[in-house]
Order: C-alpha cells, then structure tokens, then sequence
C-alpha cells in the first residue's frame, strides 16, 4: 500500500515555508508522493487568479520527484470543498493510505469545515504548527480539542506534528511586500519570485 499526502491551499503564493512543511512530512512519514492541490474556488478567500498559482505551484516543485501538482479540482465546478478534492483523488489512487497536512490553525476549524466530521476519519493528519506559536503545550491542547469536539459526534481522527523549525514565512506577507516594491528574494524560490515580477502579481498595478 502506497502512502500519499494531501496538501492543499491557495498557495497565493507558493513560498520556502510551505516546502519546509512539504519536506518534512515527506521524510517524517516516509510518503511516497506529496500531492500539491491548489484551490480553484477557495471557500473563505479572494486569491490571485488560478492559472498563476498553479505555474508558481510547479515551478516551485518541479525539481523533486515525490512531489506532484494536481488540477483535480478543475473537474468540478462550484466552490473548492477539501471532501470533494479528497473523493476525487481517492477515485484516482487506489490502494493508498491518505494523509493530510494541514496548518494549525486551518486544523482548528476542521469540525466547521463542510462534511469535516467524515473527512477527519478519511485520512491521518499532519499537522503543521503555528509559525510564531513556540507553545507546543498550547498547540497540543488546540489538536485534542478538536480531537473531542468530533468524539463527541461519534467521530474518531488520527493526528500528529511535523517535526519542523519554527518560521516566519506567510504568502500574506509576501503579497504585501510585493505591494510596497519591497524584495522577496529570501522568502520564495527564485523561478516564483521572476514569474511575480514578470506577470507583475500583486503590485497595485497588477493583472
């Protein structure tokens, strides 16, 4: 049986943080593939337009192999639930143990999200911790809430952290130094920071 990750996100833009997070879990886990999925229509966000962050998206992996970019939520249309991505891709990788990596705080509305409750015992959970959050005492008390809110509805999940450093990475961030002009350099791989500044994303004068 193989065993593959689910990443998903805006990825608005794709930076060093989200491969930190991406790496780890490769290695944590041993997986097989990490398989990248960019929202098309995120639920909660308004985001740069969707074939952009899929260009960064396989710019920034292209050169590992376990990693691969996933368009799955193109044969859909509608807004971008995380159960559906989940069906679809099932439908296509047979015999597998899902996992999905997920950031805290997204983790801490997982009881919220749309069908949460049956897509929390689908697959094992990556969590990956609060960038400025040095609490793991605090952090660990967030995971067994969440944990308890779905026992209470019959519901069992299986989680864990990814063994990474602390950073301070945010694709908020990087939008907005964009913005201002400011470099971006150090935060993104440099075939995203060109593509940014060639399609001129997230400037005020942007597309």
């Amino acid at each position: 049986m193989q065993q593959l990750a689910i990443f998903g996100g805006t990825f608005d833009p794709i930076h060093w943080g989200h491969l930190l997070i991406a790496e780890t879990a490769l290695h944590q886990l041993s997986l097989d593939q990490i398989i990248w999925v960019p929202s098309l229509n995120p639920p909660h966000k308004q985001a740069a337009p969707f074939e952009h962050r899929v260009k960064m998206l396989q710019l920034a992996t292209q050169e590992n192999p376990a990693f691969t970019v996933s368009l799955v939520e193109t044969s859909r249309s509608g807004t971008s639930y995380a159960i559906n991505t989940f069906i679809d891709l099932s439908a296509i990788y047979s015999n597998t143990r899902w996992y999905w990596i997920v950031g805290l705080d997204t983790f801490q509305t997982l009881p919220r999200w749309y069908r949460g409750n049956e897509l929390a015992q689908m697959c094992d959970w990556l969590i990956a911790p609060r960038q400025l959050d040095s609490d793991t005492v605090h952090s660990d008390i967030i995971c067994q809430q969440v944990e308890q809110q779905l026992r209470q509805r019959s519901h069992t999940i299986h989680w864990q952290f990814l063994n990474i450093p602390l950073v301070g990475f945010s694709s908020s961030h990087i939008r907005k130094l964009c913005c201002e002009s400011k470099s971006i350099k150090s935060l993104v791989p440099e075939p995203v920071r060109f593509y940014i500044r060639t399609h001129n994303l997230y400037s005020e004068k942007s597309e």
